[in-house]
């Protein structure tokens, strides 16, 4: 049995990590919306229900196919450094790594413009359409999730001392919110009905969505931005600083639409972002793993995990060294049968301890320098329940929101929305949100490939999936996790694909990742052998793993991982699965 039914219909699809942006999802798409409205309106609804988890201050990088192409696109809604962020600024301030909460980790907020050029350039329906479910749950109130009401009170006391303008947001009435009562953003309600109403008067619809966008990003939403960074405030090193984001900052930024990386495996081309963020470590993993022979093995078999935590330090490594938003990245030889035949031969019967980047092109592996914590594997996700999720500082691994969208014209689009985080970024009283971190990801050691610039994406983990199927749009899928997305997602695949599990079963079967890679969050930290697997692999395969060598956290059950997907078979049928993990994530279709 699986925990839920795989959904099956034809009409439409969503999956995602809230019940209530699918239902919204679903809703569009019962009003005549197409999947990309849906999944905008999905998107928005998670930056209010989910504010741990997601904001309209941080990004959301989106795989879109449209129906009857074979071409994949990338809404690539990162947005850059600001024009003063430079290795030097953060060297004079005394500073060896990027604050991973506070004003000086904040990018361009990417989100808005990106759901913007998402529903202008494919969708159909409104802006103010799309965000009138958002506005509805900020200003009447939604549920307050465990795990939201467990943010809040890890950072409360940062709140009450050093972040006035959260505590008025967070602390309604002076306390943490009580899991299950409702909490309101008036706020961000104004703030989303002002952008709304100010789409609305312009008339036509493309007319009305950039309106809108020049509020944000050239207009007021801007200034407020920009006069709220200057204030100095406490972030995770300790001493407070002001930020160095501008409007003028915002005002240059505007979403590309991109090609995706792409693998052949077999009848399948999947298609992830570019090495700007860190998705095509999921195909250098699969082009890894073609020279296994999987088959032979099982979901829970102690083979099958060893050479996937294997497979995943190699592709990891490859990343740490080579990734960034700079244009000479070897993609072409990194995804090449030649190279992973090469880096193939590394992998042993015994887990490796050493962090083993390749040299592509006869290039020479630079790493930045990071801690590392031998024996003291993380866990990665910041919701489950292994060690703190949150510091007092408002320190997080950086969990994040998913998204699913199917249609019944074969439309699918898959979406990662992430960062704005309550508990990392102060609250900008004015428009009821906060600002992402996501510059913490950059590196402040000069002369690497994701080395801070000004105008430069940071290598964000952010890592949707598509996959066509026989040159049609199949599967689209992904889940929040940081560092972990390209690992659970990739046992997700070989679940589905190589062992014919379905969706829902393929989300249910027990998963693990490795901890061996520096973190791309503060205080990246790094655990060489480190593995972290689902007691339901079950004793031997967790003793198979420590015999070779693997240091090994085993966790509850249902623990890793939360993630979404929905498929579309030639002759029409839709399918969704979501996960059960942490009790929230739902799919609805019909």
């Amino acid at each position: 049995m699986t925990t839920r039914p795989e959904l099956v219909g034809d009409f439409g699809m969503v999956g995602s990590t809230h019940w209530l942006a699918s239902a919204v999802g679903m809703g569009v798409l019962e009003r005549g919306g197409n999947a990309f409205d849906a999944a905008a309106a999905a998107g928005f609804t998670l930056q209010v229900v989910e504010p741990h988890l997601n904001g309209p201050g941080g990004e959301v990088p989106m795989l879109v196919a449209t129906a009857g192409s074979a071409d994949v696109q990338v809404v690539a809604g990162q947005g850059p450094a600001p024009a003063a962020a430079t290795p030097e600024l953060f060297a004079d301030l005394g500073l060896d790594l990027v604050p991973g909460t506070g004003h000086l980790a904040a990018t361009v907020p990417g989100s808005f413009d990106a759901w913007c050029t998402l529903l202008d350039r494919f969708g159909s329906m409104s802006l103010p359409d799309v965000l009138a479910p958002a506005i509805g749950y900020a200003r009447r109130g939604y549920p307050v999730l465990p795990a939201i009401a467990r943010t809040i009170t890890a950072v409360e006391q940062l709140f009450r001392d050093h972040w006035p303008t959260s505590a008025a947001v967070w602390l309604p009435g002076g306390t943490v919110p009580a899991v299950g009562s409702r909490l309101t953003n008036p706020a961000l309600a104004d703030t989303y009905e002002r952008l709304a109403g100010i789409a609305a008067a312009a008339g036509d619809r493309g007319a009305g969505i950039a309106a809108a966008r020049d509020e944000f990003y050239r207009g007021g939403v801007a200034a407020a931005i920009e006069q709220f960074v200057r204030t100095p405030l406490m972030d995770t090193s300790g001493t407070p600083h002001a930020g160095v984001l501008t409007a003028a900052d915002l005002a240059r930024w505007q979403t590309p639409l991109e090609a995706p990386a792409t693998l052949d495996v077999g009848r399948y081309r999947v298609a992830k972002t570019a090495a700007w963020g860190q998705g095509p470590v999921l195909l250098q993993q699969l082009a890894l793993l073609a020279g296994f022979d999987l088959a032979d093995t099982g979901v829970n078999d102690p083979q099958l995990v060893h050479v996937v935590l294997e497979c995943a330090k190699l592709a990891f490594a490859d990343r740490e060294a080579f990734y960034g938003d700079v244009p000479d990245v070897p993609l072409a030889t990194l995804l090449s049968s030649a190279y992973a035949d090469e880096r193939r031969a590394l992998v042993g019967d015994e887990a490796s301890r050493d962090l083993r980047p390749g040299r592509p092109d006869g290039r020479e592996p630079v790493l930045a320098r990071f801690g590392v914590a031998e024996g003291a594997a993380g866990t990665g996700e910041p919701t489950i329940d292994v060690g703190p999720a949150v510091d007092a500082r408002g320190g997080t691994r950086g969990d994040t929101c998913h998204v699913d969208v199917v249609d019944r014209f074969g439309n699918m689009i898959s979406a990662t929305p992430s960062g704005g985080w309550l508990q990392s970024s102060p609250v900008v009283p004015s428009l009821g949100f906060g600002l992402g971190t996501r510059a913490q990801m950059f590196s402040v050691q000069p002369g690497l490939p994701n080395s801070v610039a000004p105008g430069k994406r940071p290598r964000t983990t952010l890592s949707p999936s598509l996959a066509l199927r026989d040159g049609a749009p199949y599967l689209a899928f992904g889940t929040p996790g940081g560092d972990q997305q390209d690992q659970w997602q990739l046992q997700f695949w070989l679940f589905h694909t190589v062992f014919g599990l379905n969706l829902q079963a393929a989300i249910d079967a027990a998963t693990w990742h490795s901890t061996h890679f520096p973190s791309s969050f503060f205080p990246r930290d790094a655990s060489p052998r480190g593995a972290v697997v689902e007691e339901r692999v079950g004793a031997g395969t967790i003793a198979e793993l420590r015999r070779r060598g693997h240091d090994v956290t085993v966790v509850d059950g249902w623990t890793l991982g939360r993630l979404s997907a929905v498929s579309r078979d030639p002759d029409g049928v839709l399918r969704a699965g979501a996960n059960p993990r942490g009790a929230q994530g739902y799919a609805a279709g019909r």
